[in-house]
């Protein structure tokens, strides 16, 4: 009987946001990038609901990874490659970017060796490949090392930490070019449900906001509260847009193009008890937004999905612009596990999250891979 082969390769698992990620230096990846996909869905154990024989946790929030390498230019420090690794199909979407587990790349740089710590922050330049963008991340250092300990507290996840303030530059048409990938602020879009009003806005990534109203929601539900009925018309809404941005036809969107654009439902702010049990008033917030993630409600939001919305509401004739409470220069977005608060500087869109390294290891495959 012959042996099976595999390959073992380094890896480290890191919590950025609300998402948890399989960080690679890209040095351990296969030295093929046509590798790069069966690789990942093998270390990952997809696809399979379950992800039971690797190391994905069986949520698109745990499904993720992150592709490392320090740059050699004046202006940037690291390249990173983020991959959206599906759980029910051969996928892994490298066509956008996730906000949350970017707030870990600055920390996985500095403790890596690929940018020098500097106290009492350190600033790293990092260099989206999937959106060639940049994001400055400003990191807590103390005695050399960086700081995860503090008092900063984010929706969605338990305990506090250090703040990683994350400044997206210049992140319009981050994957189709366009901030307005179809020249519109607004426009009907035709689906089984009738002719529904959407907005379709790339900054940071590409989202198609529709008002909560249009699709009979009041837009204070819950992820668990969507059903799958629903789960199904907002797909087919998504799978529309994604046709309009030239990802993939309607009837392949799902399987094609998963991650983006993401559907963002929003309504005017409305009191609302969070998943966490926390009741916000209306005061509290400037607009209620639910977010899909991969066919599925987010628990929380994507910091770029909020990073989007707050360059929306600043785009005349936008569905977020007519309904949100103010714009002015802090935006406060009420979603299922809280309230998230972005910053409007002159220099780009800012947020703040946390981090923490879980654990470093090495991970074992079923394939055989060349490895670089």
């Amino acid at each position: 009987m012959r042996m099976m082969t595999m390959v073992k390769t380094n890896v480290t698992i890191m919590r950025g946001g609300t998402s948890k990620g399989v960080f690679f230096h890209e040095s351990a990846m296969p030295n093929n990038k046509n590798e790069w996909e069966p690789f990942l869905l093998d270390v990952m154990g997809s696809p399979d609901k379950r992800q039971i024989d690797g190391l994905g946790g069986g949520n698109s929030l745990t499904s993720k990874v992150a592709i490392i390498k320090k740059a050699y230019t004046s202006d940037i420090d690291v390249h990173y490659t983020f991959g959206q690794v599906s759980i029910s199909e051969e996928k892994v979407d490298f066509k956008g970017n996730c906000g949350n587990i970017s707030a870990a790349v600055g920390p996985f740089a500095i403790e890596e060796g690929l940018v020098k710590a500097t106290e009492p922050m350190t600033a790293v330049r990092i260099l989206n490949t999937n959106t060639n963008k940049m994001i400055i991340a400003e990191v807590e250092v103390e005695d050399g090392q960086v700081k995860y300990d503090g008092d900063v507290t984010i929706s969605g996840v338990p305990g506090s930490g250090s703040p990683i303030y994350l400044n997206f530059h210049d992140a319009a048409g981050s994957v189709t070019g366009h901030l307005l990938p179809t020249g519109n602020s607004s426009e009907f879009l035709d689906t089984s449900q009738g002719q529904i009003e959407v907005s379709i806005i790339d900054y940071a990534n590409p989202l198609v906001f529709v008002e909560a109203s249009s699709i009979g929601l009041d837009g204070t539900e819950l992820a668990e509260e969507f059903t799958d009925l629903q789960l199904a018309q907002f797909e087919e809404l998504r799978s529309i847009a994604a046709e309009k941005c030239g990802f993939a036809s309607r009837f392949s969107a799902t399987k094609l193009s998963p991650a983006v654009p993401k559907l963002a439902i929003v309504a005017k702010p409305e009191k609302y008890k969070d998943s966490t049990g926390a009741w916000h008033s209306s005061v509290e917030m400037d607009l209620h937004i639910r977010m899909m993630s991969m066919q599925k409600p987010h628990q929380a939001l994507a910091v770029t999905g909020a990073i989007c919305t707050t360059r929306a509401l600043s785009v005349e004739g936008a569905i977020p612009a007519r309904i949100a409470k103010n714009h002015s220069t802090k935006v406060r977005l009420a979603h299922s596990s809280g309230i998230i608060e972005t910053m409007v500087e002159p220099t780009g869109i800012k947020i703040v999250r946390t981090a923490r390294r879980i654990m470093d290891g090495t991970v074992y495959t079923h394939g055989d891979y060349q490895m670089m």
